[in-house]
């Protein structure tokens, strides 16, 4: 089932894709947004709603939305696909235990939105990444456990303005928090129709251009390890977003650096999953 939050005539609501059309889910269950439906446990009334209606309107006449509007929090892993440790050209070691930073939802926009360079800087970058939904939240989940904690999968770019990574000593959030400089969606895609999730293919192009191409058996720390390890010390709740990291080929390490510029346009893909794509445009001043 592929999962959407949107806006139609004025009105936002969630809903299910179904062929080229959409049922609404907000207007048939009683949980008023994605977020609320997923901690009700309500994926399997939204999947026999989606099954025995008939769609209210055309795919393409609704305003998609990030599939969770306003999740709680959006985790980001960094470094966490092989080779990815060798770009940085430090001499250091692979790491014991997954790199992790925290992005506000604002900081993303949905699917077909443009993505904005900021005044500030010219070096925003693109990052393409599988993203993780969380259905069922929890504590210290075990290892064997975690997948069951997955509601799906979504596809995230993770964009970056490169020069703002180190203003301070030891940490990346300013970098990563301006906003509307990523993108995620174009919808939920539920645990039961997904790939598995230690085979699942990701590709960036630019402008058609193929940049980046990995594959998750490739991840340092697989889905299973960061869902335990990171609620570990969090509480994760259902509709927050956890980004898996990114592969080798971002702008920033051709020479020279590729930024991304107005008029660009960039898709992730994910394979069983969709692609997201955005068109890069200034932040208006």
């Amino acid at each position: 089932m592929k999962l959407i939050s949107f806006e139609y005539q004025g009105r936002e609501s969630y809903g299910a894709v179904v062929d080229d059309g959409v049922v609404d889910l907000g207007a048939r269950l009683s949980w008023p947004d994605m977020r609320a439906m997923l901690a009700a446990d309500g994926l399997d009334a939204a999947r026999d709603t989606a099954a025995s209606s008939a769609p209210d309107f055309a795919f393409d006449a609704v305003r998609l939305r990030r599939p969770v509007p306003y999740p709680e929090k959006v985790v980001c892993v960094g470094v966490n696909y092989q080779d990815r440790n060798e770009e940085y050209r430090d001499g250091s070691q692979a790491p014991k235990y997954p790199s992790l930073f925290i992005r506000f939802p604002d900081s993303l926009v949905a699917h077909g939105e443009p993505i904005l360079r900021p005044p500030e800087s010219e070096q925003l970058d693109y990052e393409g990444e599988i993203g993780i939904v969380v259905g069922r939240g929890g504590r210290r989940i075990p290892v064997e456990r975690a997948q069951e904690h997955v509601a799906g999968l979504t596809v995230v770019n993770e964009g970056t303005i490169r020069d703002w990574l180190r203003h301070g000593k030891f940490n990346v959030t300013q970098g990563k928090n301006f906003v509307a400089t990523g993108a995620v969606g174009p919808w939920i895609v539920t645990r039961d129709e997904c790939p598995p999730f230690t085979d699942i293919d990701l590709r960036t192009h630019v402008n058609g251009e193929l940049r980046q191409e990995d594959n998750s058996s490739r991840m340092a720390f697989p889905f299973a390890m960061l869902i335990s390890y990171i609620s570990t010390f969090m509480l994760l709740k259902p509709g927050d977003l956890i980004a898996t990291g990114t592969p080798t080929g971002a702008g920033a390490r051709f020479d020279p650096p590729r930024w991304l510029v107005p008029g660009d346009v960039v898709e992730v893909s994910v394979g069983g999953v969709g692609t997201l794509r955005n068109s890069i445009a200034d932040e208006p001043r």
